[in-house]
Parts: structure tokens; sequence; C-alpha cells
């Protein structure tokens, strides 16, 4: 876990001395949506003494009316204040769990899911380590404030200067957050004109969930003060590449070392991470449901576009769904490649988690690794190297997911029960809308 920083009597002096006017308690809901309680500085201490409620019944996703009393109880850890001006005065944010009214964790909350996932791995030895790779776009807005499609810039993969203009603004984003406490690792233009990625360090997976939500803010935020938008939208263009976040996971013992390292294996791989990763292709299916929320997402997901389609593995090429960076030793990692950034940050590494220690605890042994170009090879070879596909329909994914034990286990009841009703729903307004494409193609034929 990460090291301790601030105590209740250091944030009610920085408060104090910074002169913070507000305090947001943020949490999210089960489909990453980012919420928060605003309160004074008047009512810091009754916040930090866990005493903040709110009606659970508003969140999408949360409980009925009549079980709506909710708290909120701020981790002292994620305490900082918002660099971006603020008109009204400084202010500050603290992310919270979500508790009861009985002062039990609130299972239908996605850090309490992931804190559930990450307490049996440490029953286990392991401490899990995420360092997410986040791309998004930057579209111009029009006269009324809306956000479009269209952008000035027509840039390509790492470009620069003029031909890159949302790069300032890339630089502003990366300068706020260095200020908000990231170790920024790279940026740069990605593969699509006004197509963005933005590295930060890897940090245990709780506090990398709550990184990706604050990343997203801060971006987001930088974007609009630059007349800009940012979305994370996983494919708002037809016909160009699509935003992924790549999850780069190492597990450690309770010494710090990476158990994934083993430099007597010629891939520098351990039996763990082989297992690791035979997890994670054995859940493959129904972690998509999770890693790739959306409709849209399996517009993202298809060949030709260099996002992963299909399940395999390798340490030498990227068009598996499981790439091995080259770097080994305390380095040694496993890159997920099909999340995108529209996922529950908490969500989707809760799943990588249980899905990963599903093959440690059952010793799962993984397929040969696929080290050509899949997207080059037959469907017979394919088929012959035991190369799966991934589901290219939302109602596919979810169908999976609710057939997969291990998966619902470790999202629990509500969470599972109140996810899958929403997908299904939004499967269903998709599957019965008429698009223009429809009427493009069949209006005038028929």
């Amino acid at each position: 876990m990460s090291e301790k920083k601030y105590t209740r009597e250091d944030i009610i002096r920085i408060v104090k001395e910074e002169d913070v006017k507000f305090i947001r308690l943020q949490f999210g809901d089960i489909f990453g949506v980012l919420k928060n309680v605003a309160i004074t500085s008047d009512q810091l201490e009754k916040a930090l003494d866990n005493k903040c409620m709110f009606d659970g019944s508003s969140v999408e996703g949360f409980v009925r009316i009549e079980e709506s009393d909710m708290y909120l109880y701020p981790d002292y850890d994620t305490f900082v204040i918002f660099p971006w001006n603020q008109e009204q005065g400084k202010a500050a944010r603290l992310i919270c769990d979500v508790y009861t009214a009985e002062g039990e964790p609130f299972m239908g909350d996605p850090r309490n899911v992931l804190k559930k996932v990450c307490a049996e791995a440490e029953d286990m030895g392991y401490t899990m380590n995420v360092g997410p790779e986040c791309e998004f776009f930057l579209f111009n807005l029009d006269e009324h404030g809306r956000p479009t499609t269209e952008s000035d810039d027509h840039g390509s993969y790492f470009e620069l200067g003029p031909t890159d203009p949302g790069e300032s603004v890339r630089q502003e984003m990366v300068l706020t957050l260095e200020d908000m406490g990231f170790e920024i690792e790279a940026s740069h233009h990605e593969v699509a004109p006004a197509q963005h990625e933005i590295d930060f360090k890897y940090d245990e997976a709780v506090s990398a969930a709550d990184n990706i939500m604050t990343f997203k803010l801060a971006v987001k935020t930088i974007a609009k003060k630059n007349g800009l938008y940012a979305t994370f939208m996983p494919k708002p263009i037809t016909g160009i590449a699509g935003s992924g976040m790549h999850i780069n996971i190492s597990l450690a013992d309770k010494n710090g070392k990476n158990i994934f390292a083993d430099d007597k294996d010629p891939s520098g791989l351990s039996k763990e991470a082989y297992h690791f990763i035979a997890g994670l292709m054995k859940h493959a299916e129904g972690m998509s449901a999770i890693l790739n929320p959306l409709v849209n997402s399996y517009k993202r997901l298809v060949p030709g576009y260099e996002a992963p389609v299909y399940v395999a593995w390798s340490a030498t090429n990227r068009s598996p769904l499981i790439r091995i960076p080259c770097a080994r030793g305390q380095s040694t990692r496993v890159e997920l490649r099909n999340p995108d950034p529209s996922a529950t940050p908490h969500l989707a590494l809760a799943v990588c988690l249980a899905a990963g220690l599903d093959g440690i605890k059952n010793k799962l042994e993984v397929e040969e690794s696929v080290d050509c170009n899949i997207f080059e090879m037959t469907a017979e070879e394919r088929e012959a190297a035991n190369v799966r596909i991934l589901p290219n329909r939302l109602i596919d994914s979810v169908r999976f997911l609710k057939k997969d034990k291990v998966l619902c286990e470790a999202l629990g009841e509500h969470v599972v029960t109140k996810y899958t009703e929403a997908k299904l729903k939004e499967w269903d307004e998709y599957r019965t809308r008429v698009t223009q494409w429809e009427l493009d193609e069949y209006l005038a034929k028929y």
C-alpha cells in the first residue's frame, strides 16, 4: 500500500493555511461517473469524522429510495487542492468510500469492490501495482459550447510543433497533473488526428484507480479552460483508431519484490506470471463487459486499427490481447490491451485482479505465446493456435459476464445485478434505434 500522507489534523491545518473555501467529497458510481458532495470548510471536521450523508437513491445503480441514507468516509491520503482557478475561492477534494447507515461498506461502491479483491490478494501475500495508459481526443466546441468531432489538429503518432496544435494544451495538462501529485512518465500525440496519450507512474490498485478518475477530471477541466472538449469515448470517429486504456499489471510480495520476474526463465517470467496471464485469458470474454462497457466500445475492437481482438499473449508483438513489455526484473509486467477509457476504473482493476488470482490459485496453464502478427493469420491458423476472439457486441460480453462465477463473486451481487440491467437496457436502446447509416443505405433503395 502507498505510505500514509495526511492525518486529520494535517488536513484541517492545510485547509486553514491555504484558505480553502470548498471541499468536494468525491465518489464514483458503477458506471465510472464521478460524483461529489460539496461542503464548505466549516463542515470539514464533520466530514473527516465520517458524518456527511447523501441520498444514495439519487445515484444510478446505488439503492432504492427506502434505503437511501449513505455516508461518505473520506480517504485522508487523497486530499489535494485543485490547482485550477477558482473564482469563488480555493477548492480541495477528498475521495470517499461509501458506507451504509449501519456502518458497513456499501458493496455498490466500486472502490469498496476493488478493496475487497485487493484484500484477497493481500491474504495471498500480494499487492497489485497498475500503470495505465490513457488515450483521449481533443475536439472543438460549437458556437453553443457543445462538443463536436472536429479539430484543427491533423497530426499523427508522436507529432510535435505546428502539426499538433494540442501540444500546448497537453503540456498544461501535464503540469496541472504534476501539481496534483502525479508523476508523469510520458505524453505524446497518438495515431489518430486530435488523439493524445498521457502516461503516469504505476501505483497500487486502489490508488491507481483513483488516479484514473482524477486524471480524467483534470484533462477535461484543462481542455474546457482552453476552449476544447476532451472525450474518453472509445471510438468517436469512423475509420480512424479509437482510444484505449492499456493496463500494465504486476504483483509484488510483502517485501515489494516483483513476483512476475524470474531471470532463470527464457522469457524472464515466473510461474505466477504465467498463471496470472492464463487467468486473464480464461476470463477475457466476461471481463470485456467491464473493460469495454459501451455499445461504442465494440466499434473500436475491430481488426485493422491496432485494437486487440484476439485472446492470446506474446512477449514480441502487439497484436494479441496480452503483451509482455521488454523491461524485466522489477519492471516486469503484463500489459492488457483491450480496456478502454470509458471503463469504471475500480471495477476494471477488480476483475483483472480476480481473474489473475484465479489463475494463480488454480495453477492455470497458459497457451503457447503467439509471436507472429495475428491480424495476418488465417482463421484456420488461429484455430490451430487456440486463439479465441473477443465478443464483438456488448450484449455478448454481458452474457459472458453473467455466466462467469469468479467475476460475479468479485463484483458482488449488487454490482452485477445493477450493472447488467443497465447494460441490457443500453443494448436494447441501441438495437431498436434507426441510424443515419440505415437511412442512407436503405431509404431510397426500398
